[in-house]
C-alpha cells in the first residue's frame, strides 16, 4: 500500500517537473498560428486579440501566448503615442479582421463567421 502511494507521488512529481518542458513558447505559438487559423481553431476579434473558435490542446496556448505579446505591444504603442490602449486595440482589431484570409474565422457581433 505504501509503495503504491509512493509511486503515485513520484508520478505526480515527475509530471509537474515535465510540464514546463511541454509548455509552448511564443515562437512556437507564432509558428502554429497559421495552421490553427486554417483549421478553424482560432480567429481574429474586433478588440485586437485572437479568440478560440474551437477548443483544442494547442489553440488555447496559442491564443494566450500571442494575446499576451499583443497586449504588451499595444501598451507600448499607446504609451509611446500618448493614446489609450483601447484605441490601439480597436485599430489593431479592425486591421486584423480586414487582413484575415478568406476561409478563416472572425468574430462579428458576437458570432464566429468564416470570412469570404
Amino acid at each position: 500500500m505504501k509503495l503504491t502511494k509512493f509511486r503515485l507521488l513520484l508520478a505526480g512529481l515527475l509530471l509537474a517537473l515535465s510540464l514546463p518542458a511541454l509548455a509552448m513558447n511564443l515562437q512556437q505559438a507564432m509558428a502554429a498560428l497559421g495552421q490553427a487559423k486554417a483549421q478553424g481553431l482560432v480567429g481574429e476579434q474586433p478588440n485586437g486579440y485572437l479568440g478560440v473558435v474551437k477548443n483544442s490542446a494547442d489553440s488555447e496556448a496559442v491564443v494566450k501566448l500571442i494575446n499576451d505579446a499583443r497586449r504588451a505591444e499595444y501598451s507600448r504603442m499607446a504609451k509611446q503615442n500618448n493614446i489609450a490602449v483601447a484605441d490601439i486595440e480597436a485599430i489593431a482589431g479592425q486591421k486584423a479582421i480586414e487582413r484575415t484570409a478568406s476561409g478563416h474565422f472572425v468574430l462579428i457581433d458576437g458570432n464566429w463567421i468564416k470570412k469570404r
